[in-house]
Formats: structure tokens, C-alpha cells, sequence
């Protein structure tokens, strides 16, 4: 593998507990770079990262910024989360994120993932489908599939901890935020082969297989418009060309991302979105709300690629599932290959995660879903009415979609923060009863347990970002996880 960074002064910007930032720090130490870590959160915050670095030679500024290290440094390596704005990205002369230092040497196949709502279920399905494939054998016991599968990027895996590894017969699938892919926006590398014409470029990121899954208001606290975000969101096919495939949804946006693409568009049906005028015009969809995934083949004939039954509950999943499946034919997996491997994936921790029951009672872990729309779609998941656990910070989010759901729960929990400040007025105009707001996870979860019966779900579904009660969403999963076991 490539030395490159070998000597080179680099300061990685935002360790963070997520893993981006560890691991840029340990890839770029194990490769020669001299390394200086700055994050504004101290040394008690920050403690389980920087102790997962203690056998390196890393040097660490934390609870401020140096402007020097920043002008001294020969690479810049930024969190997403660090905006492009800032001065301290100014005074640097290159800056990288983990994400860009892996696409240019990435050997393998890529397929990247990006949406508002679901791109984590997606990515971790089309990974789960390419490595079961990867486990079939043909009739003489060779495998169907050479090389293996990976799985990185937003999900929390940095894609530099495989790096060294890969191989041109391997897949990998990065699950990206619009952040990561903003601060790809007009990155180019030499085309291979093209040493004699520095000319040649392409763009940084060309996934061979890209797919947009539900985009809905997000992160505009951020960006101001739903425009801005969006535009970051189309960058992820910016690069491809009709070697290419973009899987899009029927819904406006996705139309307008089939319309922009230079890859080959595959239009799949978004559930309760607006809809395609005809399945003509579509070339996956769902056969009604129970009912399978169906998919259009070259040939022009119909394949069912998602069963009718699967392991994670609601339809927004096999909506999931169809984009996967349209990514899968695309790359020449038989349909009945993608049935079968769609049909075991057991669902990801953290989103809609059935982890707990006692006496009848089931419990879920929905923590990833930071938006609205995403704990409305929590509650329509279950054929029985959930006990719904909801509320934090908010994002300067509409928060309508998630009071209007609110009516089909058995009862409402609320956690307290910003975003339900905002909602409670909300609950309060429809007549909708409510338990809290409650600053404190424990008692949150003793009136869940008290309001639920055998037979009733219970989910966590905040529709609100973490911050305030918790490090972050997965802290929030986690420590729900922990006081339901104790107290449930």
C-alpha cells in the first residue's frame, strides 16, 4: 500500500468517538505521517479514542484549536461535522477527510449509499447481500463470488480500516451523509493508465452502483435550504457515467436525481411519496403494503427480488430492500440470488433493533432516527399500536409528520429538549395525551413499561438529535438498551 503520507506533517481535526477521526489518526500514524490530533472536547470526553491511540506516536491538542498547527500542517484531515467555513480550514494548504483518502486507492468495486431516511438500512443490506453471496458455493464447491465484502464510511466504520486489504475482487459499500459527500464536491484523480496525460481526471468519487434512498428535510440548521442540502446529496453521482447505475426513488427528488444523472437511471417505487404515473415508469415496486418486491428485468420480464415476508418489520424496509435489489440485478445477480440473501438480512443496531422482552412486551431501539419523518414511519412499522418513546433536540425541523402520527400510538413518551418544545403544542392542538416531557432516561422508561401491556411494542424513536442528554444518538440507543434490561 501506498506510503505517500510518509513524513508529512498532518493534523487530524475532530478524533471524535465514532471512529473517523481514530482512525485516520491510527492509518495515517501507521503510514509515516507525523500526526497531531485537535478536537475541542477535553481529554475526560474524549478518553476511549484517545486510549485506543496510545500506541502510537500522536501527538494531542484538546479543548481548543491551534491556528499554527493548522498552518504548519502539510494535510489537513477534517470530521464532516467541522463546516467548510471555518478559519482554521482556511489557514490549511490541502485538506482531506478519511472518506477522500480512501477513494484514491480504493482497488475494489464501490457502491455508495446517501438519502435522509434509510441509507443506513440500505448500505448495511446491499453489504449483507454481497457477502452472503460470498458464502454460496456452485455445484463444484468453488464460490459464485471471488474476493469479499466491506462495509464503511457514515455507519460509524471508517473505510481506512480495511484499506490495506482490499483487493480489485472485492465490494465495498459506503453509507455517506451529505456532509461527507459535500467535501468530495469537485474532487478529481488521474484516470489509471493516463501518467503521460496529467489531463486525464476523473472525478474523486465514481461508484459503479449509487443509491438514493427517501430525501426529506434534514440538517437545516446547517444548510438554511432544502436546496443546499439536497445539493450536497447529488453529488453522489455526479462522477458516473452510463458504465454506471443511479437507483433513485419515484418521488419528486428522486425523479429530478434520474433526470441529472450521466449513469444509468433505475427508478424504484417510493411508498406514500407521489408516485410515477404508471409501473411503466418504474423499474421496482412494491405489491401493496404486504405484498413482495417486484422488479423489471432487461428482457422486459417481472422478477419478485424481495420477499413478502422479512425480518425487519414496515414497509419503508422492503422499500429499502427493492433500491438494494435494482443495485444487485444491475451487477448480474439472479433475481432468486437476491430474494434469498434480502430475505435473511436480519436488520442493523440502532434502527428499529429488537433487542428485549418481558412478560409480552417487546422492546426497540430506533435511535437513528433523527428526523420526523423517520419516528412517524417507526410508529406505521408495527401492525399493533406502539408504546412511542420520542423527543430531543431539535434541527429546525418541521415536526407535524411525527404529531400526526403520534394518534395511531398507544401512548406517547416524551424525552425533553428543543424538538419537543416544539411538539407538544402540536400534540396538545390535536388532543393527543402525552407522558413527560422527562429529562431523565430512567423515569422515561418506567412510564413506558407502565403504560405497555403483553403484546405491545415499545420503541424508541426520537425524531430529534441526541445532544443535551447524550454524546450522541448511539449513546442514546445504547444507554435505552441498558436502562430497559435493568428496569424492564
Amino acid at each position: 500500500m501506498s506510503s505517500k503520507f510518509s513524513g508529512s506533517r498532518v493534523v487530524v481535526m475532530g478524533l471524535g468517538l465514532n471512529g473517523g477521526g481514530l482512525e485516520a489518526a491510527r492509518y495515517l500514524a501507521t503510514h509515516g505521517a507525523q500526526v497531531t490530533v485537535t478536537d475541542l472536547r477535553d481529554e475526560r470526553v474524549l478518553r476511549p479514542s484517545i486510549q485506543a491511540l496510545e500506541d502510537l506516536p500522536i501527538r494531542f491538542v484538546l479543548g481548543r484549536h491551534e491556528i499554527a498547527d493548522f498552518k504548519s500542517a502539510d494535510v489537513v484531515v477534517k470530521n464532516p461535522a467541522v463546516r467548510p467555513d471555518s478559519p482554521y480550514l482556511a489557514a490549511a494548504r490541502r485538506i482531506e477527510t478519511d472518506i477522500s483518502i480512501f477513494l484514491q486507492e480504493n482497488p475494489a468495486r464501490l457502491f455508495a449509499v446517501t438519502g435522509s431516511k434509510g441509507k443506513s438500512s440500505t448500505s448495511s443490506a446491499l453489504y449483507w447481500a454481497l457477502a452472503a453471496l460470498r458464502n454460496k458455493t456452485s455445484r463444484s464447491q468453488s464460490p459464485l463470488f471471488p474476493g469479499k465484502a466491506y462495509l464503511g464510511g457514515n455507519i460509524t466504520v471508517s473505510p481506512l480500516t480495511f484499506l490495506d486489504q482490499l483487493t480489485a475482487e472485492d465490494d465495498v459499500v459506503l453509507e455517506l451523509s451529505s456532509w461527507q459527500l459535500g467535501d468530495l464536491r469537485g474532487r478529481t484523480v488521474p484516470v489509471q493508465g493516463s501518467e503521460g496525460d496529467k489531463s486525464r481526471t476523473r472525478a474523486l468519487l465514481k461508484p459503479r452502483v449509487a443509491i438514493l434512498t427517501t430525501i426529506l428535510p434534514d440538517h437545516l440548521d446547517r444548510y438554511g435550504t432544502m436546496e443546499a442540502y439536497v445539493a450536497d446529496k447529488r453529488v453522489i453521482y455526479q462522477g458516473q457515467d452510463e458504465q454506471d447505475v443511479t437507483i433513485v426513488g419515484s418521488d419528486a427528488w428522486g425523479q429530478s436525481f434520474a433526470r441529472e444523472t450521466r449513469g444509468r437511471p433505475r427508478i424504484y417505487q417510493t411508498w406514500g411519496a407521489d408516485q410515477a404515473s404508471s409501473r411503466n415508469e418504474l423499474d421496482g415496486w412494491l405489491a401493496g403494503t404486504q405484498g413482495p418486491g417486484m422488479a423489471r428485468l432487461s428482457d422486459g420480464s417481472l422478477a419478485e427480488v424481495v420477499p413478502e415476508k422479512t425480518l425487519v418489520p414496515g414497509i419503508h424496509q422492503k422499500q429499502n430492500l427493492l433500491a438494494c435489489a435494482l443495485g444487485l440485478l444491475d451487477i448480474g445477480i439472479s433475481p432468486d440470488l437476491i430474494r434469498e440473501a434480502l430475505g435473511t438480512f436480519p436488520g442493523i443496531e440502532h434502527r428499529l433493533e429488537f433487542f428485549f422482552e418481558n412478560r409480552g412486551i417487546r422492546f426497540y431501539n430506533d435511535t437513528a432516527a433523527t428526523i420526523p419523518e423517520a419516528a412517524a414511519a417507526a410508529v406505521e412499522a408495527f401492525d399493533t399500536r406502539p408504546i412511542l418513546v420520542t423527543g430531543g433536540t431539535d434541527k429546525n425541523l418541521d415536526f407535524n409528520p411525527l404529531a400526526r402520527a403520534c394518534k395511531k400510538a398507544k401512548a406517547v413518551i416524551l424525552l425533553a429538549g428543543t424538538g419537543t418544545d416544539k411538539l407538544i403544542p402540536l400534540l396538545q392542538a390535536e388532543g393527543i395525551p402525552y407522558h413527560g416531557p422527562y429529562d431523565n432516561l430512567d423515569r422515561a422508561v418506567l412510564a413506558a413499561i407502565q403504560a405497555a401491556q403483553r403484546g405491545d411494542p415499545v420503541v424508541l424513536s426520537p425524531g430529534c438529535t441526541s445532544f443535551g442528554m447524550f454524546l450522541n444518538e448511539f449513546d442514546r440507543g445504547n444507554k435505552w438498551k441498558e436502562a430497559v434490561k435493568r428496569l424492564g
